[in-house]
């Protein structure tokens, strides 16, 4: 991949985008992972204004050091950049407290990391409102488009994506070309929604280079399973599995279109 060209490419469709909108900047949530590095600094090479949030919700000190550190590196860089820290913790406490009580806790567990999601977007779309700006969607190819790695109506709930096209390691390259700070370069991958210390991959089962793998043999008409070591099988599996279940994540939401006679 040529880093350079891909940046200059992306840099100059925000900035279209932007004009055919008649919007004036941008506002994303910075998690402290390499997508949000990635984008957040391609937005703020546009020269328009960028609104960068962190929206904390028992966050992990990792996780909270490193979102302080990239905006302060897009800051001292861009004069473009400004921030707002929004704790979330006592609102996502207060959702709690006004659900009832379910049987299934585990159900119960992935309905309230969902939940943090939704928190967080609506908050970015709270501030995008109030200055006409769009809301940025940090989502990359595998986990938009292969696994579904992401939550309905959570942090898949944007304006525009401006890496949706590129697999966690081009994202990673253009990370690199861009001068992210090292320490969100070599993080594990993680969501951030659990409040401990779990990465994509412990969720997933598999790495993103093994994803990527997957997501591209998965596109082969003539699939040869034969040739499949153990592992790559167990990753083909795992891959399947998630797209299969997610599709209802990435296809157009169904609607029921009503026959004229009935009308």
């Amino acid at each position: 991949m040529n880093s350079s060209a891909v940046k200059n490419h992306i840099v100059n469709w925000l900035n279209d985008y932007i004009n055919e909108s008649k919007t004036k900047g941008f506002v994303i949530g910075i998690s402290g992972g390499i997508d949000s590095a990635v984008t957040s600094t391609l937005a703020a090479e546009t020269g328009l204004p960028l609104i960068c949030l962190e929206m904390p919700i028992y966050q992990s000190d990792k996780e909270v050091g490193r979102a302080q550190q990239h905006i302060n590196f897009l800051k001292e860089k861009y004069s473009n950049v400004s921030s707002v820290k929004t704790e979330l913790t006592a609102v996502f406490d207060a959702f709690i407290s006004a659900m009832p009580d379910v049987d299934n806790e585990e159900d119960r567990k992935m309905s309230l990391v969902n939940t943090r999601a939704r928190l967080r977007m609506t908050t970015l779309y709270y501030f995008a409102a109030i200055n006409n700006y769009l809301v940025l969607g940090t989502g990359n190819k595998v986990e938009d488009f292969g696994v579904g790695f992401y939550t309905k109506y959570g942090d898949g709930g944007v304006d525009i994506s401006p890496i949706a096209d590129l697999v966690k390691t081009e994202v990673y390259a253009l990370g690199r070309e861009l001068n992210v700070i090292n320490d969100i370069l070599i993080a594990p991958p993680t969501d951030g929604l659990w409040g401990d210390e779990r990465t994509d991959e412990d969720q997933i089962g598999a790495t993103y280079p093994e994803l990527e793998w997957a997501m591209e043999i998965s596109e082969n008409a003539n699939i040869d399973f034969t040739s499949f070591t153990t592992r790559q099988q167990q990753v083909f599996e795992i891959y399947t599995r998630l797209n299969t279940i997610n599709q209802h994540k990435m296809k157009t939401i169904p609607v029921c279109i009503i026959p004229k006679g009935l009308k």
